[in-house]
């Protein structure tokens, strides 16, 4: 069984478990405070960040993108009717495309800041940068979110899947991001009925199952986080 050094409340961490998940392949799942910047973590990748997967012999592989390329080129080559690629180099791009729009530019405006304000402050110390909530932080993180999700629903309602015709990396890395969104109660699925169909579908998929059951302590989820019919 492969190892995957993570976080559960981040978004790059969640697609790595999905795309595994969307395999039938299971994990050992090591969860890593990165701040912590311990040394046997920092030996495995020195720029101290997550995710990293320990792949066969032990080697790590760093970065969400990274390791979805090689399980790609490990794992998805093989199953092509699972497979998490287009076949086509076209398909490729877009994919790789929207997956880069909801691990990076999502995450850089919207997912990162909550997590850090509202999961990670409260638990770390002061001197790793810990402690109260950065209000304006939070309130800016907000703002962005509208224009992530009316992009969401726009996919959601002109393709069958956000990418195309079937389940992609696209879709399990707007799931990752927007996952964690909800867990934190910041998404009003009201207002974007196809992004929330979407979501749905994703949601009822067995490798999203584990995902549900994540819990941050001192921080539940909200209370239709777990039901597949919200």
């Amino acid at each position: 069984m492969l190892t995957l050094f993570h976080h559960p409340m981040f978004a790059s961490c969640r697609f790595v478990r999905l795309a595994f998940g969307e395999y039938g392949e299971e994990l050992a799942l090591i969860e890593e405070k990165p701040w912590t910047r311990r040394k046997e973590f920092l030996a495995l990748n020195p720029a101290g960040t997550l995710p990293i997967l320990l792949a066969e012999g032990d080697v790590p592989i760093v970065g969400a993108m990274v390791i979805g390329e090689y399980l790609d080129e490990t794992r998805g080559v093989l199953k092509r009717d699972k497979r998490l690629f287009a076949e086509d180099p076209m398909g490729r791009a877009e994919i790789r495309r929207l997956t880069d729009w909801y691990l990076n530019k999502a995450d850089s405006e919207v997912t990162r800041h909550l997590v850090r304000e509202r999961v990670l402050k409260p638990v770390m110390p002061e001197t790793a940068g810990g402690g109260s909530p950065d209000s304006a932080a939070i309130r800016a993180a907000r703002a962005n979110i509208r224009q992530h999700m009316k992009y969401t629903n726009w996919l959601a309602g002109t393709r069958q899947w956000l990418a195309g015709n079937k389940v992609t990396y696209a879709d399990l890395a707007a799931a990752a991001a927007l996952s964690v969104l909800d867990y934190l109660g910041e998404i009003d699925w009201r207002e974007h009925a196809a992004a929330r169909e979407w979501y749905a579908r994703v949601k009822s998929r067995p490798s999203f199952r584990p995902l549900l059951s994540d819990r941050v302590r001192g921080l539940s989820p909200v209370s239709h986080y777990a039901d597949l019919d919200f």
